[in-house]
């Protein structure tokens, strides 16, 4: 999500959204611990304990793949839908949850048996016919319909399915996902997707990963999207619109799809014109391209205020900057390929995606991180900027602030200074590859640093994430 998303603190509208080694400083430990209770005898919890979300995930079960087919009419905004989940049992479950808000339930079976269930809030609760053995693979199917709905986030934003004039705006970080296919809405499970969407002749349905199907029949159109790489359910989209269509295949076999509304073409070309440069650049620092497609998805959405990473196809509520379009790129690896484990670690996302547009100014002729660096510092103590650490944002309200984007971004540039361009540029590279796919913690990548620099970087991580307050020294 682009920088800053919305602020508590100096609020402003801006365009877009483990094991801790014996190394970091026992302060350190304590802050960056994984947080998370275990599912307790054979109901899987409710949660998957994440403090600033409690309702989020749930436990008792890993979802390994999401088969979603879904028809949506933009006009009187009815979303019929169909989810079948293959996942595995982590303990033996005679009851467990999904995330699903605002649509109604009609059937659920489990390995094909009618099981009941229930719904309580945000969560649905399924007692399956037979209790499931620790270890077991099994198959949900949830049936649903209803008119979906955005949620409001503790900061005051929509996220999930937010309807457009043409369509539907499908962002959904921290928790839209519930509202629009039943989950377990949490980071810290992450799995593979297809997902087809019918919709009126004329309107297109974009997704995640690479196009596999679309066929028209009797005014309607389907299209089938399958992302196979690990994804957290935050990332998954489904934007409905009218859009102009761009496909096309990069030097390193990356497919792009590009999809905008006609009305943001001509402002939107001469930024994406350049998607292919910008991935190869950030593919030179980061290591290679995570995925097999890549592209964007530019709505007008002027109620939404934000863009999102939502993986391999970044969403734009308008025409992007080509500052966003780094930002949102630079996600793919630092959020989408390698996700945080708990909201908290917010800034491994956000302070990374910033400084990449910082390396980028650099790198092309703008600002350097250095001076970049020293504007921002030169803020006065009061300011927002210094109100609370990175990497212990306090609450879901304060997620999306300017200090886990900007002094994010500080945090990393003090690491560079203080271990040299060689030794910082190899810890991205490392991390990037060491986590592909899967999760990092602040502890992990503090870690990392502190074997591949070979420098005790405790104190330097606690001033920089970990204190609230303006550091006494640049």
């Amino acid at each position: 999500m682009t920088t800053p998303r919305r602020q508590t603190v100096g609020r402003t509208t801006v365009l877009p959204r483990g094991a801790v080694a014996a190394a970091v400083p026992v302060a350190l430990a304590a802050l960056f611990a994984a947080a998370g209770p275990a599912a307790a005898g054979t109901i899987g919890s409710s949660g998957a304990g994440d403090p600033y979300f409690p309702l989020a995930g749930n436990g008792g079960y890993d979802v390994r793949h999401y088969d979603l087919t879904l028809g949506y009419d933009p006009g009187s905004r009815h979303l019929d839908g169909r989810a079948v989940l293959r996942a595995r049992a982590a303990q033996r479950l005679t009851r467990f949850d999904l995330d699903l808000k605002g649509l109604k339930v009609t059937g659920v079976t489990v390995d094909h048996i009618k099981a009941s269930f229930r719904h309580q809030g945000q969560e649905l609760v399924i007692t399956p016919r037979h209790a499931l053995r620790s270890g077991q693979d099994f198959r949900v199917a949830v049936d649903y319909q209803g008119t979906p709905k955005p949620v409001t986030d503790p900061d005051g934003a929509l996220d999930g399915w937010i309807p457009t004039d043409d369509g539907a705006f499908v962002a959904s970080e921290p928790q839209g996902a519930m509202t629009w296919f039943p989950a377990n809405s949490h980071p810290k499970d992450k799995a593979s997707y297809d997902i087809t969407i019918t919709v009126p002749q004329g309107r297109t349905a974009v997704s995640n990963g690479v196009l596999v199907d679309q066929r028209t029949a009797h005014g309607r159109t389907t299209f089938h999207w399958r992302q196979s790489e690990p994804m957290a359910a935050y990332l998954a989209t489904a934007t409905v619109g009218t859009f102009k269509v761009e496909r096309y295949t990069t030097r390193d076999g990356v497919d792009v799809y590009n999809a905008v509304d006609p009305r943001l073409a001509s402002a939107s070309a001469p930024v994406l014109k350049q998607l292919p440069s910008v991935l190869a650049w950030e593919s030179k620092l980061f290591g290679p391209y995570p995925f097999r497609a890549a592209g964007a998805i530019v709505d007008r959405a002027p109620n939404v205020g934000y863009a999102l990473e939502t993986q391999s196809r970044p969403v734009y509520d308008r025409a992007p900057r080509l500052s966003i379009l780094v930002h949102e790129s630079a996600h793919q690896w630092f959020g989408d390929s390698v996700t945080l484990t708990r909201w908290q670690d917010i800034w491994l996302n956000e302070g990374f995606a910033t400084y990449a547009e910082w390396l980028y100014a650099e790198q092309h002729g703008g600002k350097t991180s250095q001076q970049a660096f020293d504007a921002f510092y030169a803020r006065p103590a009061s300011d927002g900027l210094w109100a609370y650490p990175p990497a212990d944002p306090g609450s879901g309200a304060r997620l999306f602030g300017t200090p886990v984007y900007v002094r994010g971004a500080m945090a990393l540039h003090k690491l560079r200074t203080a271990v040299g361009d060689a030794a910082f540029f190899r810890i991205l590279h490392t991390w990037t590859a060491d986590h592909r796919g899967g999760h990092g913690t602040t502890a992990r990548f503090v870690q990392l640093s502190e074997r591949l620099s070979g420098r005790d970087l405790g104190a330097l991580f606690r001033t920089w994430t970990a204190t609230a307050g303006k550091p006494s020294a640049p």
